[in-house]
């Protein structure tokens, strides 16, 4: 599972998620820590109050002025004892008892031990005691059970027995954690609400860009122009998109203009070579130069199509595409070529057929021109859908493997037209197959003889 988004909104989205959480996580237990600490400050003041009373004899003339419920809770809060209040293996708090011997040391009593505890009212006996007390009194309520008790212990200098003050500590401490919890929620919300505003005004014209680069890669067309919206980085990038789109589509019309310009002009004058030669009284040098205008002809045919390929004058169709190679493998039968088909399955696809003809052809004559046979076959896996043309021929060096689809490039040397062509044919099928969204790949079999594999998406 990929947890890192691919969308430059995702990953600045994530990253200020992930930013935020640490310093909000910190500044959430550093507000934690002040408020438990403030807490736990106001309770220690309340025991050190009791403590300092009854340190100074207080606790008796206290009890004497009130009746025997005030007697009984005063024995609750302050009471004495010849040993520690702590028990065995019971968790301490030594911030609280630093404080608590601080307060006391403030009003002139000076302490020698001193213990901070926590514990459940129904985990003290005389907590448990007073809240029983109280319920009969007050009736029944759960609150008078819930909550804490601190104990707070101290063992003034010159005295040997222990003086311990129970401070009732209502609620949870880890209720702190909610009001964080919703400060950091609504941190959240609010952050996430104006950055994701920002980045819709950054991303929705860049994905506008984007898309129009794509449509333009494809069809080449410079007529619709984008609207400069977004911020002023992203206005001069599409601004120097729309100079560019039009100076790329300016060039590649004078391109067909030119390329139109030169077919005409040269074929003409082959036109009128192939009447002429007709006067050659030699049959066998009549045919030579026959066969030498055809050559310059499909030479010139092959360069004004890899030049074309790229703004094809036909739309793409759905096209049955077994039937489509069936077609072009049975002109080559009706020649008398050896060209052979595998069984396919139906498969329908959007393509430009005429074009998908052409690549396929100068596929096919590669491998007659060089095995002497073709097969031909179609298949689709999770790559997609692959058209193949094996031959039994030479192959080509693994080296050289690489280079065989650029122009003009030959694996024969002499570069003679009986046997390779201009070097156009593997070119130009894969201009085609590149132009179709896919690929085309070459590889010696090993068995023998060359594989030329068009790949579609599919």
């Amino acid at each position: 599972m990929r947890l890192w988004p691919r969308d430059m909104t995702g990953q600045i989205m994530l990253a200020v998620a992930l930013a935020l959480l640490v310093v909000q996580g910190f500044g959430a237990f550093l507000v934690y820590q002040a408020q438990y600490e403030r807490r736990e400050a106001d309770f220690v003041n309340a025991a050190a109050f009791r403590i300092a009373i009854e340190a100074r004899g207080g606790l008796q003339a206290f009890a004497g002025s009130h009746d025997r419920v005030s007697r009984r809770a005063s024995r609750f809060h302050m009471t004495r004892s010849e040993h520690s209040p702590l028990r065995p293996g019971e968790p301490r708090y030594p911030f609280a008892e630093d404080m608590l011997k601080r307060v006391l040391a403030e009003r002139e009593i000076v302490t020698t031990h001193a213990v901070v505890m926590h514990r459940d009212v129904m985990d003290d006996p005389p907590a448990k005691a007073r809240a029983k007390r109280r319920a009969a009194y007050f009736g029944p309520r759960p609150e008078l059970f819930d909550g804490s008790v601190m104990i707070a212990g101290v063992k003034i200098e010159g005295r040997d027995d222990w003086l311990v003050a129970r401070v009732w500590m209502p609620g949870n401490p880890q209720e702190l954690l909610w009001p964080l919890i919703v400060q950091t929620l609504l941190i959240y919300a609010a952050l996430f609400a104006v950055l994701a505003l920002a980045m819709r005004r950054i991303t929705q014209p860049l994905a506008r860009l984007t898309r129009r680069v794509e449509a333009f890669a494809r069809t080449r067309n410079a007529a619709e122009r984008l609207e400069l919206e977004g911020p002023e980085d992203v206005r001069r990038l599409i601004s120097a998109h729309n100079a560019m789109e039009a100076r790329i589509a300016s060039m590649l019309d004078e391109k067909d203009v030119m390329l139109g310009a030169i077919g005409h002009d040269l074929k003409t004058p082959l036109a009128a070579l192939r009447v002429r030669i007709e006067s050659v009284p030699d049959e066998a040098e009549r045919a030579k130069m026959a066969g030498t205008i055809e050559d310059i002809v499909h030479s010139l045919d092959d360069i004004l199509s890899l030049a074309r390929v790229g703004r094809p004058g036909d739309a793409s169709e759905r096209t049955e595409l077994s039937a489509l190679i069936a077609s072009v493998v049975e002109e080559y039968e009706d020649m008398g070529k050896p060209v052979e088909l595998a069984e396919s399955a139906r498969m329908v696809v959007s393509l430009r057929p005429s074009w998908l003809r052409r690549a396929l052809r100068n596929l096919i004559d590669n491998a007659l021109r060089y095995g002497g046979a073709a097969r031909v076959s179609l298949h689709r896996d999770e790559q997609g859908l692959h058209i193949r043309v094996d031959d039994d021929g030479p192959g080509i060096p693994e080296a050289d493997l690489w280079r065989m689809t650029d122009p003009f490039t030959r694996g024969d040397p002499s570069r003679n037209t009986a046997t390779g062509g201009a070097g156009l044919g593997l070119a130009l099928a894969r201009a085609i197959a590149e132009q179709h969204g896919g690929s085309l790949m070459l590889a010696n079999r090993a068995e023998g003889g060359l594989r030329a594999e068009i790949v579609l998406p599919g």
